[in-house]
């Protein structure tokens, strides 16, 4: 992978202070995933960190049918889903699936109403564009694809798409291969405040606690969190965002993608006397 060789303001990896790191916040595609697939060894440094004791929470824009099965089959503490619309968990006490939504469901009956004409109009004005092929799971948000399931679209054509969601009165966030956009002024990160408060009783607003999370990610949706977490860090490819976010991660891995993520891994795991990061199938049966 050819990435620029300029990293303004991002300190290496190895600078990343470990001491007091009690929740792992990351974003999923091309932060854990690499080329669309999530490899074994970043599923296994997803288990690491647990096993290391601390919380696991995805942060990402992928829909609520895909979080369902996160939350109740990897192994996260929690899944944050559609950029910030809710938060589902598996309750194992309970033996059942739990979901904090922002919005109640007639809410969001009327906004999927309201994103049909703007899916339209966006299609028929950017040639080449297409409608996610897990629009489907969605509940809150409209996915544009500019690259994962289409040849991908000049720069020029995912900023019209943004312009055409914010003239629609839409929330718009640019991915690694999606466009999304929603009605509502949340993001990845009031989701993540809330949940960590309703749920654990923990407030970001608290800087020690705020010091003791560490966000992962790599394009222009993950900037809150960027800006918000002193131990935010970008994956290696986040340098092909570099000129449009609004905010930079603190600190960079040496790899792209989900070796970037090991890499992340490894270094918190080093901290409480591990090593490495063991992929979890190592033979048949």
């Amino acid at each position: 992978m050819n990435l620029p060789a300029s990293r303004p303001g991002m300190a290496p990896l190895a600078a990343l202070p470990t001491h007091g790191v009690h929740t792992v916040f990351t974003d999923i595609d091309d932060t854990l995933t690499t080329a669309g697939k999530l490899g074994a060894p970043a599923f296994a440094a997803l288990q690491a960190l647990q096993q290391a004791g601390l919380r696991v929470i995805p942060v990402t824009g992928r829909p609520a049918g895909w979080c369902d099965h996160i939350a109740r089959m990897w192994p996260v503490d929690a899944v944050i889903g559609e950029n910030g619309a809710f938060v589902m968990w598996h309750d194992a006490a309970a033996n059942r699936l739990r979901t904090r939504h922002l919005l109640d469901e007639a809410t969001r009956a009327a906004n999927a109403a309201r994103m049909l004409a703007v899916r339209d109009a966006i299609l028929e004005a950017v040639p080449g564009a297409g409608v996610a092929s897990d629009q489907f799971c969605r509940l809150y948000d409209l996915a544009i694809d500019f690259c994962e399931d289409v040849p991908p679209l000049p720069r020029a054509d995912i900023d019209r798409i943004v312009l055409m969601m914010t003239q629609a009165g839409m929330t718009a966030k640019v991915s690694s291969i999606h466009v999304n956009g929603w009605f509502g002024d949340y993001d990845k990160l009031s989701m993540a405040r809330l949940a960590l408060q309703e749920r654990y009783g923990l407030s970001l607003d608290n800087p020690a606690v705020r010091a003791g999370c560490v966000f992962a990610g790599d394009s222009p949706n993950d900037a809150p969190m960027f800006g918000f977490f002193p131990l935010s860090v970008g994956v290696a490819n986040v340098l092909h965002f570099a000129d449009q976010l609004t905010h930079a991660p603190a600190f960079i891995t040496p790899s792209a993608c989900g070796a970037g993520f090991v890499e992340l891994t490894e270094h918190l795991l080093r901290a409480r006397g591990h090593a490495t990061v063991s992929p979890p199938f190592q033979g048949e049966g």
